[in-house]
C-alpha cells in the first residue's frame, strides 16, 4: 500500500541512535533536577522542607532524569521511591524492581546515594524506609501527596518542572517527532471503511515501537465526530472524515496533538469551521510569550473564540494548557482567577499543547516550546504531511486528503 513521503516510522538505526542520546541525557536532567530540588530545599520556610519524598510517576521520572517506564500504567505511586535531605539523595524500590534499575539506570551516576529494596508485598515499608534514609521526623518532609509525610509539596514541584532544561527539551523534540509520525502514518493508511478500532490500534503499535505510551488515545469519526468532542473508538467504520488524537509519554515527559484525515476534500462547511478554530489558535499561540501570565493567555483565548461567533466556547471542551512531566500539568478556565497558576507567568522552556475546538468536529492541537525570543518551537512537527495557511499567515497541519 502506498503511503505519503515522510510518514513511515522512524528507521531502526535512528531510533537505536536516539536511545543512545536519551540515556546520556538522562543524567543531565537529573543534575538539572537536583540543583532545583537543592535550592527549594534551602529556601523551605521552617523545618518542613527539612526533606522531600517523591513518590509518584510524574514527581519521580522528573527528578530522576525518567528512571524507568512504569510497570503499572496507570499507578498514581511508583514502584520508584526518590529522598532528598541536604545530606544527599536515595532511591527505594522493591526486590523485584531493584536489579533492573540497578543494572539499567544506574543510580550513582544519576546522583543518588544508594538504593533501597523493600519487600513486594509490604507497601507500607517504602516510607519507613524513606524516613530512615533522610534521618527525618515524617512530619518534617514534604513529599509530592503522599499521606505518609508532613507538607503537600505538588503545586510548588509543578512549578519548579515547568521550565524543561535543556535535556529535556532535546527529549521532547524526539518524541514530539515520533508522535507526530506514528499519528500521520496511522492515518495515512487509513482507507474508508476501516474501523476506528483498527486505526487506533495501527497508532498505539507505531507508538509503542518507538518506546513511547499513550495515555490519552482517541480516534473516531463521521457522525460520532461531529457529535462528540470526545468520539471514542467503538468498532464504527469511518467513511467520511477521522480524527486522531494522542498524548505521547516517554521518559516521563509528555506531548500532545491532534491530526485528521478525510476522503478526498473536506466539506465546504467543515473547512470553514476549520478556519474559525484555527483562528483561536493563532490567537492563543500569539499570546503565549516569556512573561505573560497563564491568566493572561486564557483571557486571550476566550476573547479569540468570541471573535469568532463562539462566544464562551471554551466552556464546552478541556483548552489545554503547559505540558511536561503530565498530560497537563494544570488547566484552569478564563475566570478562576484565585488560581495559584492565573498569575503564572510564562517562561522559556515552558512546553504548552492548547486544544480548541468547535462543535462539528473542528479542532486544532499541536505541542510548542516557548522560546527566550518570545517565539514558540513546533515539537509535534514531522515531514510529510500536508499544511493548511490561516486566516493570520500561520501554517498549520492540515486535513490529509486520503487517495490524493
Amino acid at each position: 500500500m502506498a503511503e505519503h513521503a515522510g510518514n513511515q516510522p522512524q528507521r531502526q538505526s535512528s531510533r537505536t541512535e536516539q536511545r543512545a542520546g536519551r540515556r546520556h541525557r538522562s543524567v543531565a536532567r537529573a543534575a538539572a533536577a537536583r540543583q532545583r530540588i537543592d535550592a527549594w530545599l534551602a529556601d523551605g520556610s521552617g523545618d518542613c522542607h527539612a526533606g522531600l519524598v517523591l513518590t509518584g510517576p510524574a514527581a519521580v521520572a522528573w527528578a530522576c532524569g525518567g528512571v524507568a517506564p512504569p510497570v503499572d500504567r496507570t499507578a498514581g505511586t511508583d514502584l520508584v521511591w526518590a529522598v532528598f535531605t541536604e545530606r544527599g539523595a536515595w532511591l527505594i524500590t522493591t526486590n523485584v524492581e531493584a536489579p533492573r534499575i540497578l543494572a539499567e539506570y544506574d543510580p550513582a551516576a544519576h546522583g543518588f546515594a544508594g538504593l533501597a529494596e523493600v519487600p513486594w508485598y509490604c507497601s507500607d515499608d517504602f516510607a519507613v524506609a524513606a524516613a530512615e534514609l533522610s534521618g527525618l521526623p515524617a512530619a518534617s518532609v514534604a513529599s509530592d501527596g503522599c499521606p505518609a509525610f508532613g507538607a503537600d509539596a505538588s503545586e510548588d514541584l509543578i512549578a519548579l518542572r515547568l521550565a524543561l532544561s535543556d535535556a529535556e527539551r532535546d527529549d521532547l523534540a524526539d518524541l514530539g517527532a515520533d508522535a507526530a509520525r506514528a499519528l500521520q502514518a496511522s492515518l495515512a493508511q487509513w482507507r474508508p471503511g476501516e474501523r476506528d478500532l483498527d486505526i487506533q490500534a495501527r497508532c498505539a503499535g507505531f507508538l509503542e515501537a518507538t518506546g513511547a505510551d499513550a495515555p490519552v488515545l482517541i480516534v473516531g469519526g463521521d457522525d460520532r465526530l461531529e457529535q462528540y468532542r470526545h468520539p471514542m473508538a467503538i468498532g464504527q467504520p469511518v467513511q467520511r472524515l477521522v480524527m486522531a488524537v494522542a498524548v505521547a509519554r516517554r521518559d516521563g515527559l509528555h506531548v500532545a496533538l491532534t491530526r485528521f484525515a478525510s476522503a478526498g476534500s473536506p466539506e465546504p462547511g467543515y473547512a470553514a469551521l476549520r478556519r474559525r478554530v484555527l483562528a483561536v489558535d493563532d490567537a492563543v499561540l500569539e499570546a503565549c510569550t516569556p512573561g505573560a501570565t497563564y491568566g493572561s493567555v486564557l483571557e486571550s483565548l476566550a476573547g479569540a473564540y468570541a471573535a469568532n461567533q463562539a462566544d464562551g466556547g471554551w466552556i464546552c471542551h478541556y483548552q489545554g494548557g503547559p505540558i511536561g512531566f503530565a498530560q497537563r500539568e494544570f488547566e484552569i478556565a478564563p475566570w478562576q482567577h484565585e488560581s495559584r497558576w492565573y498569575s503564572e507567568r510564562l517562561a522559556a522552556g515552558h512546553a504548552i499543547a492548547w486544544n480548541p475546538s468547535l462543535p462539528g468536529g473542528a479542532k486544532s492541537e499541536d505541542t510548542y516550546l516557548v522560546t527566550a525570543d518570545s517565539g514558540l518551537r513546533l515539537v509535534t512537527g514531522a515531514p510529510g504531511w500536508p499544511s493548511e495557511i490561516s486566516d493570520s499567515g500561520n501554517s498549520h497541519p492540515a486535513v490529509l486528503e486520503v487517495g490524493r
